[in-house]
C-alpha cells in the first residue's frame, strides 16, 4: 500500500501527524531483499510496513523508532524516525580496490550500499572476501579485521556466513587456556563422592561421525515394569559460574552445525574430551533413573550426580541392524530390547495425550573433501533414533516436573499455543481438502489432521503448513508447558555439551543439593539467559539453513536446462515456489507464465489467471525446467513446463 498524497483528514483510515499527535513505535527492522521493510513492535501489535524510500540509513536488524504515517484497519505504514541501536557492526563482503578508493560490497543483499575503507593499503586479489568492522556511520566507513580469502576457495562461503552472523570458530585465548587446564580424567576424590554406576552396561547411541557424546542409556525389566537410566555428561562440574568457559558458552548459546563442519559451544578439550561419554573410560555424569510401570508411566525416579563407564559406543546403524535381527550386539541385547519396549509404550502415551509428530524428512547434502556437493539425500528418522529421542523426552519431562515440585528455579523449554490468526489461515488452506481444525487450542486437533493425510499426496504440503502455524519454541524461567509435545512440564536437560540452557538446568540442580542458599542469586539471571539462549538458537538455525541452501543451489547448477516434477509449496504475489523430490525449492515467477495475467488470491492460496481462470494452488503437481541457480543469492529459478492439479485429493481425503 503506497502512501496517499491527497487525503481527507476526516477519513477514519488515514492517520497523519498534521492532524493528530505523532505516534512513535519502537521495534526491530526486517528488510526484504526487494528493498522494503517491516518493523516488529517491541510491545506487540501488527508489523509496520516501511517503504524503501522511508528506510533512511537503517539496516536489517536495527532497533528503530518509527513514526506512523498511515493506518488502515490493523495495517500500519511508517517511516524510520531514529535508529536506536545498530545490529550490523560487523559486515562480510567482497573487496574492490580502485586507484583512489577501496570499498566493500556487503554480501547481504538487504544492505544496498558500499563501505569505504579509508586506511586499507594492502593489495589483494580480486573477489577477496573480508570481514569489516564499521568505524563510522556518517559517513559510512570501516576497517578490515579479517581476510577470509577468495570467494571461490573451499570453505570461504561457509566462513562468510558464520562471520556475517558474528560467529567465530576459534575460542579466545583466555577460554582456550582455561580449557587446557581441565583434568584429562575424573579425580578419585570426586568419584568417591558420587553414586557409582560403573557396573551398569551403559551404551551411547549416536551417528557414526558424532564426537560430542553427551547421553548414555541403560534399561532392564524389573518387578513387572522397567528400569530406565539416562546418564548425561556432567558439564556443570567443569564449567563453573563466572569462568571464562562459562562466559563464552553463554555468548555462543549453542553448538552450530553448518553443512560442512561443527562450531562447538565448548572447546574440544571438553566437548570431545573429558565431557564426552566415550566408551571404556570413567566419566562424571548426571543421572535421571526412572522406574516405569508396565503401562509406560514413571512411578518413581531419582536425579543425582554419578560416575559411569560406558560399556559400548553404538551407532544408529548398528542398533537398527540388531532390531532387524542381526546378532552382532548380543552383549547389549537385554538393554536394547528393553529400550525398544519402553520406546513403544512412551510413543503410545505421547500420542494418547495428543503430541504432534510432524515427521518431515530433513535434507542432507553429501560433500567431498573439497566441500563440493556430491549428492542430496533425505534424512528420515530411524527406529534407533526414535528410541533415543523417547528416552531423552522422558528424562526432560521428569527433570522439569522435579524442579517444579521441589520449587527449584530453572529454565524450561516452552511452546505457546498457535495464534488464532495463524489457525484461521491454516483452516483456509485445509478447506481446499475438506479438512478443518476447530479452535487450534489442543495439540490433538493438529494430530488428527496429520493422521488423516498420512501417506497421501497432500501430506507434505499440509504438514509443512501446519508446522508454520506453530509458534517458535523458546526458553523461559516459567514453566508454561509445551504445546507441540502436549507436555505440562518440559525442559532441556540432556545436551549440556552443546546447549547452554541444559548446562544451566544442571547447575540449578547441583545448587539445590550443594548450596541451596545460592539458588535465589542464580535465579536472578534466568530471564537474561532464557532470552539470550532463544536468540542464539534462532541464529544457529538461520546459519544452518543458509549453508544448506548454499550447497543445495551449488549442487543444482549442473542440472540447468533439465525438467523436474515438483509440488507447489507456497504462493506469493510474485509467483509460486516449487519443491522438488530431493527437498530443494525454487521460484516460478508469475510474470513469466505465458497465456494470461496471474493475480495472487490470498484466501485461495493460488495464482489465478485474469482471463482464463487457470489457477496454481498450493499442493498442485507441476513440471518445471531449471533455468538458473544463483549461488550468491542462494536461489533457484524455474520455468513452468506443465501442471497437473491434485483436485482428486479432496475426494480421497
Amino acid at each position: 500500500m503506497s502512501r496517499r498524497k491527497n487525503f481527507d483528514p476526516y477519513d477514519d483510515f488515514i492517520f497523519d501527524p498534521r492532524f493528530k499527535k505523532p505516534v512513535y513505535v519502537e521495534g526491530k527492522l526486517a528488510v526484504n531483499i526487494k528493498g522494503f521493510g517491516f518493523v516488529t513492535p517491541e510491545d506487540g501489535g501488527t508489523d509496520i510496513f516501511i517503504e524503501p524510500e522511508d528506510l533512511g540509513s537503517a539496516w536489517n536488524g536495527d532497533k528503530v523508532k518509527v513514526r506512523i504515517v498511515e493506518q488502515y484497519g490493523a495495517r500500519r505504514v511508517g517511516c524510520i524516525h531514529e535508529i536506536l541501536e545498530r545490529a550490523n557492526k560487523i559486515i562480510v563482503g567482497t573487496l574492490t580496490q580502485l586507484k583512489r578508493k577501496t570499498f566493500v560490497k556487503p554480501d547481504d543483499k538487504r544492505i544496498d550500499t558500499e563501505i569505504v575503507l579509508p586506511n586499507f593499503n594492502e593489495k589483494l586479489p580480486a573477489k577477496t572476501k573480508v570481514v569489516v568492522e564499521i568505524t563510522s556511520w556518517s559517513p559510512l566507513r570501516g576497517q578490515v579485521i579479517e581476510i577470509l580469502g577468495n570467494e571461490n576457495a573451499p570453505g570461504v562461503e561457509i566462513r562468510s556466513i558464520l562471520r556475517s552472523h558474528g560467529v567465530a570458530e576459534e575460542f579466545p585465548p583466555e577460554v582456550q587456556n582455561e580449557a587446557a587446564k581441565i583434568e584429562l580424567e575424573p579425580s578419585k576424590n570426586e568419584i568417591s563422592k558420587r553414586i557409582d554406576r560403573r557396573n551398569f552396561k551403559i551404551v551411547t547411541i549416536d551417528g557414526e561421525d558424532a564426537k560430542d557424546l553427551d547421553d548414555g542409556v541403560y534399561a532392564e525389566e524389573i518387578d513387572g515394569g522397567f528400569f530406565l537410566g539416562v546418564y548425561i555428561a556432567d558439564v556443570s562440574h567443569y564449567v563453573r559460574p563466572r569462568s571464562f568457559l562459562d562466559k563464552e558458552a553463554f555468548e555462543r548459546g549453542t553448538s552450530i552445525y553448518p553443512v560442512d563442519r561443527v562450531v562447538p559451544m565448548l572447546p574440544k578439550e571438553l566437548s570431545n574430551g573429558i565431557c564426552s561419554l566415550n566408551a571404556g573410560v570413567d566419566r562424571l555424569a548426571m543421572a535421571c533413573e526412572m522406574k516405569i510401570s508396565a503401562a509406560g508411566k514413571v512411578v518413581n525416579y531419582k536425579i543425582f550426580p554419578t560416575v559411569i563407564h560406558v560399556f559400548r559406543r553404538l551407532s544408529y546403524t548398528q542398533v537398527n541392524k540388531f532390531l532387524d535381527g542381526d546378532k552382532e550386539l548380543a552383549d547389549c541385547a537385554e538393554n536394547l530390547n528393553t529400550l525398544k519396549k519402553i520406546h513403544g509404550l512412551r510413543k503410545k502415551i505421547r500420542a494418547g495425550r495428543g503430541a504432534i509428530d510432524f515427521d518431515l524428512p530433513e535434507m542432507k547434502i553429501i560433500l567431498n573433501d573439497a566441500g563440493k556437493p556430491l549428492e542430496i539425500t533425505k534424512r528420515i528418522q530411524t527406529v534407533a533414533e526414535s528410541i533415543i529421542e523417547e528416552c531423552m523426552l522422558l528424562a526432560n519431562e521428569t527433570v522439569a516436573e522435579h524442579t517444579i515440585k521441589k520449587k527449584i528455579p530453572s529454565l524450561y523449554r516452552v511452546h505457546d499455543l498457535p495464534t488464532e490468526e495463524k489457525v484461521s489461515t491454516l483452516n483456509n488452506l485445509l478447506a481446499h481438502f475438506n479438512l478443518h481444525i476447530n479452535k487450534g487450542k489442543e495439540p490433538r486437533e493438529f494430530q488428527k489432521i496429520l493422521s488423516k493425510v498420512k501417506n497421501l499426496p497432500a501430506e507434505k504440503v499440509i504438514t509443512s503448513y501446519a508446522l508454520r502455524t506453530m509458534q517458535q519454541a523458546r526458553y523461559s524461567p516459567e514453566n508454561l508447558g509445551h504445546f507441540g509435545l502436549a507436555a505440562k512440564f518440559y525442559t532441556h536437560f540432556t545436551s549440556p555439551i552443546r546447549r547452554y540452557p541444559d548446562l544451566i538446568v544442571h547447575r540449578m540442580l547441583r545448587a539445590s543439593w550443594e548450596m541451596p542458599e545460592k539458588l535465589p542469586s542464580f535465579a536472578k539471571r534466568l530471564e537474561e539467559i532464557a532470552k539470550q539462549s532463544s536468540e542464539r538458537e534462532r541464529r544457529a538455525i538461520e546459519i544452518e539453513r543458509e549453508t544448506l541452501d548454499l550447497k543445495a543451489v551449488e549442487f543444482m547448477q549442473r542440472f540447468i536446462g533439465q525438467n523436474f516434477d515438483g509440488v507447489i509449496d507456497s504462493v506469493t504475489n510474485f509467483g509460486f515456489f516449487v519443491e522438488l523430490d530431493n527437498g530443494v525449492d525454487g521460484l516460478v515467477r508469475a510474470s513469466e507464465i505465458d497465456g494470461d495475467f496471474y493475480a495472487f488470491v490470498e484466501k485461495e492460496f493460488a495464482l489465478i489467471g485474469h482471463v482464463t481462470g487457470k489457477s496454481f494452488h498450493i499442493g498442485d503437481n507441476v513440471r518445471v525446467k531449471l533455468i538458473s541457480a544463483n549461488v550468491k543469492l542462494r536461489q533457484l529459478s524455474f520455468e513452468l513446463v506443465s501442471n497437473v492439479a491434485n483436485r482428486d485429493l479432496i475426494a480421497r481425503i
